[in-house]
């Protein structure tokens, strides 16, 4: 898929001054081989409102989402696993600790001046209350494929569509059922759309 490449390589390209060599690898590693939904979602949502999603700026929207996920997922799996109880010299394990921190951080940059800033604050003071919690559901994926389509459907200079927490919820409970968060429904696009017409109520 075109987008995923593009996402792919968006994401890449944030991470490209990163230093020292040896996190900013560990980093690029992690976006090689993950899948790209959240990237993936934001830019079929600019496209589902009209806009041009081959963009540089559009692009960079697709980034900081992905980031965000990648970072927080990283940290989900680090909290769950707890490497650093089977390595004494902890040198992965706090690779990993920082490339997660530095991959949020720099995903916020990226958002910060756009219309989805609010949204990816909210997603990671959500991260934040269901890990205290021990939540264990699909809430992450809930709240950042919310925050792609919040991201891409104001691209454009749009509210946010009514329904979009609703879609989000559906896409993670598909993504949930079928123990996959690489692919996207093949109806995702058409949904979008239809998302896309519903006038902002606000309220969601």
């Amino acid at each position: 898929m075109e987008e995923a490449v593009r996402a792919r390589g968006a994401a890449r390209e944030a991470i490209g001054d990163i230093t020292p060599a040896r996190l900013r690898d560990y980093i690029d590693e992690l976006l090689e081989s993950s899948g790209i939904v959240p990237g993936v979602l934001t830019l079929l949502s600019v496209r589902a409102v009209g806009g041009d999603a081959g963009t540089s700026a559009v692009e960079r929207r697709a980034a900081g989402v992905q980031l965000i996920y990648e970072g927080l997922q990283l940290t989900r799996r680090l909290a769950y696993d707890e490497p650093w109880n089977a390595e004494p010299p902890h040198t992965e394990s706090n690779i990993a600790v920082l490339a997660a921190d530095v991959m949020v951080s720099r995903g916020f940059s990226l958002l910060a001046r756009t219309e989805a800033a609010g949204t990816a604050v909210q997603t990671v003071k959500a991260f934040g209350r269901n890990q205290t919690e021990g939540t264990t559901s699909n809430a992450l994926e809930t709240d950042v494929f919310e925050l792609a389509i919040v991201a891409g459907t104001t691209a454009t200079g749009r509210d946010r569509p009514a329904g979009t927490r609703r879609y989000a919820e559906q896409l993670a409970g598909a993504a949930d059922e079928h123990e996959s968060t690489t692919n996207l429904p093949d109806d995702t696009e058409e949904g979008l759309v239809k998302l896309s017409r519903r006038r902002p109520n606000h309220v969601e």
